[in-house]
């Protein structure tokens, strides 16, 4: 192969990585109309219900993560987001747990969550209960629950800058 033909297809590869990026942004802009946007993340609702892990697969395999609230903003527009797109619903899945360390409550990259927002009492359910719940009924606060139970669920995806 001749250099011009390595050119070629270095220009191609970087061809590609654009494309991708564009069909990336595309699906992320598809989310947000179907979702809502919140600053620089997007909520998207789930359909049915999930084990915390499954709930966690699918808001990964669509390009996000299960909701991680990170200050008092994202929690009031998660209660107003989760009022309209899963009435009646109480409560969902937050990408929060402490499966590694009990007590240790971490985000589904592992990183220890800084912004908490437990309801009194919470958490309580020692090493039986080690995922999160966003509880409509208590304003936004969260409860530990058992990761096996079926609950409703938000991914979010982060707009990139």
């Amino acid at each position: 192969m001749d250099k011009k033909d390595g050119d070629l297809k270095t220009q191609i590869e970087k061809l590609w990585r654009e494309v991708n990026a564009l069909k990336e942004m595309q699906a992320l802009q598809t989310v947000c109309l179907r979702g809502t946007k919140v600053h620089k993340k997007c909520y998207l609702a789930s359909e049915g219900l999930k084990h915390f892990h499954e709930a966690n697969e699918d808001c990964i395999s669509k390009g996000g993560t299960l909701v991680i609230p990170r200050n008092s903003d994202e929690i009031n527009a998660l209660r107003d987001y989760g009022k309209s797109s899963l009435p009646g619903v109480n409560d969902f899945w937050l990408g929060i747990n402490d499966m590694v360390t009990e007590g240790k409550f971490v985000d589904v990259h592992g990183v220890t969550i800084s912004f908490l927002n437990w309801d009194r009492a919470q958490p309580n359910g020692g090493k039986r209960e080690n995922c999160a719940l966003f509880s409509q009924s208590a304003q936004g606060k969260w409860s530990d629950e058992v990761c096996r139970s079926s609950k409703r669920y938000i991914c979010e995806f982060i707009i990139p800058k």
